[in-house]
């Protein structure tokens, strides 16, 4: 079954065109990668599928249902399409207790148990249940990661989108990371596109990739052909 299908995708931003032409499919329960310099396109292609940029053209399609160019995601569709970002203190209200931060979206859905709820969701990100009594930034960058994982996962997607989840992380909390990202997808069965500018970390994490360079796809590789040397 596709998970993700994108075919002759365009981006642009006031004029110029970020993203030209990109085509690729992702089966469910893939690890599917975009990797390529700064600036090569492979956050826009993240930001149309997520709903978040609006301005392309093509045709996306999730789970066989296409997204719209022009309009926001709503319905289902939007709970089942969850995005973590590469900074995970500057997209986690610095103001707000963890809890809240994890409740608010399950609350405004009239979503029940939301205390308990957000209890299991730092546990399978492996934190403790008084985190969620502290502020952003009481807590450590791989924390605040861990925390965005969380708050994507209690909406139960099925495709989960990674931009550069770990670039912001020292080298120390990289691996553990990725160990648990890994791990969930094996557990939830969810479906992850994966951007990245590093190899090691697309080698690590993906089935396949596509290596993108100024807005184009060059390349699509299985998992033999990557490699930190790639």
């Amino acid at each position: 079954m596709s998970a993700l299908a994108v075919k002759d995708l365009s981006v642009t931003f006031q004029g110029f065109t970020a993203v030209r032409g990109v085509s690729f499919d992702v089966a469910a329960g893939e690890t599917f990668g975009l990797i390529g310099p700064s600036g090569c396109g492979k956050t826009s292609v993240l930001r149309a599928i997520a709903g978040l940029n609006t301005n392309w053209q093509g045709d996306i399609s999730v789970f066989s249902q296409p997204l719209a160019a022009g309009r926001r995601i709503t319905g289902m569709l939007r709970e089942e399409i969850q995005m973590v970002f590469q900074d995970p203190y500057s997209s986690l209200h610095p103001r707000h207790h963890i809890a809240r931060i994890l409740g608010e979206p399950l609350s405004i859905r009239g979503i029940p148990d939301v205390t308990e709820r957000v209890r299991v969701a730092l546990d399978q990100v492996g934190l403790p249940a008084a985190v969620a009594q502290r502020y952003p930034h009481q807590i450590s960058g791989g924390q605040r990661q861990r925390v965005a994982i969380a708050r994507a996962l209690l909406l139960k997607p099925k495709l989960l989108l990674l931009d550069e989840p770990t670039s912001a992380l020292d080298v120390s909390v990289q691996a553990g990371i990725l160990n648990l990202l890994n791990d969930l997808k094996t557990s939830q069965g969810i479906t992850f596109i994966l951007v990245s500018h590093d190899p090691g970390v697309v080698a690590h994490m993906c089935d396949r990739a596509a290596m993108m360079k100024k807005g184009l796809i060059e390349d699509i590789v299985d998992r033999s052909g990557l490699s930190v040397d790639s």
